[in-house]
């Protein structure tokens, strides 16, 4: 039985850890070939794991709030796999946590570039790419429960994250037509090494989140990849524009 994306090329950013490594090995299980993407080498990491279970895929090193380096980045994609059919967005950092009164200008630059700026660039010439191709595509884009709902502490975060929802919106309504669909995942609180380093220094703060979610439990990143594969596959052809929680009923309270 053929994968949910036999044959497709995926690229997916962010991917040495966490979410997008786990997007990155489940889109390869399905049989896309993979493009793995992340400003750190451990990127090679996941690679090294995609192909030791008998998967295809390559490492590209990029800074993700930068055109020049999204662009290349795009254009090895193509370069190494012929084409680009998917791609999941999901660079990002949560920043420090401080109220909206006392964010800094340096911390509100730098979650908003790497967290909602680096979604347009992503989008921008994997966008240009598809057309290129004589369109259809899948894009997912990682958001977040805080790009739904206000999170107290996160100004800087709940505001890109807003953005990439509306980012996701406006794009699936302008590409619609093209058969190029664009949708968000919003995940909750998932156990990720971001996580971990969000919850250093404010005791109880992990607990506190396990105990919002009516699941009482942190998600798993395998569980946010496998609807991200699912968003991307062609079982999902008529979904775009979504913006899916994939929260354990966070924000269904």
């Amino acid at each position: 039985m053929a994968g949910l994306l036999e044959g497709k090329v995926a690229l997916i950013t962010g991917a040495a850890s966490g979410i997008g490594r786990a997007t990155a090995i489940a889109a390869a299980r399905e049989g896309a070939k993979v493009l793995v993407v992340d400003a750190v080498a451990a990127g090679e990491d996941t690679v090294k794991a995609i192909k030791q279970a008998g998967g295809e895929a390559a490492f590209q090193k990029c800074d993700v709030t930068r055109a020049a380096e999204v662009e290349a980045t795009v254009a090895a994609a193509v370069r190494i796999f012929g084409r680009l059919d998917c791609a999941h967005n999901n660079a990002g950092i949560v920043g420090k946590m401080l109220r909206t009164a006392d964010d800094t200008e340096e911390n509100f630059d730098r979650v908003i570039a790497i967290d909602l700026k680096s979604v347009w660039l992503c989008m921008k010439y994997e966008i240009l790419q598809m057309l290129k191709q004589g369109a259809h595509g899948a894009i997912v884009n990682t958001a977040s429960v805080a790009g739904l709902v206000g999170s107290h502490g996160q100004p800087a975060y709940t505001a890109a994250k807003h953005g990439v929802v509306g980012l996701t919106k406006v794009a699936a309504l302008e590409y619609a037509h093209h058969d190029i669909r664009v949708n968000a995942v919003c995940p909750g609180v998932i156990d990720t090494a971001m996580v971990a380093e969000m919850v250093t220094g404010h005791p109880g703060l992990r607990e506190h989140l396990i105990s919002v979610e009516p699941m009482r439990r942190l998600g798993k990143p395998a569980e946010i990849g496998e609807a991200v594969v699912w968003l991307m596959s062609d079982y999902a052809s008529f979904v775009t524009g979504a913006a899916l929680p994939v929260d354990g009923a966070m924000i269904a309270q």
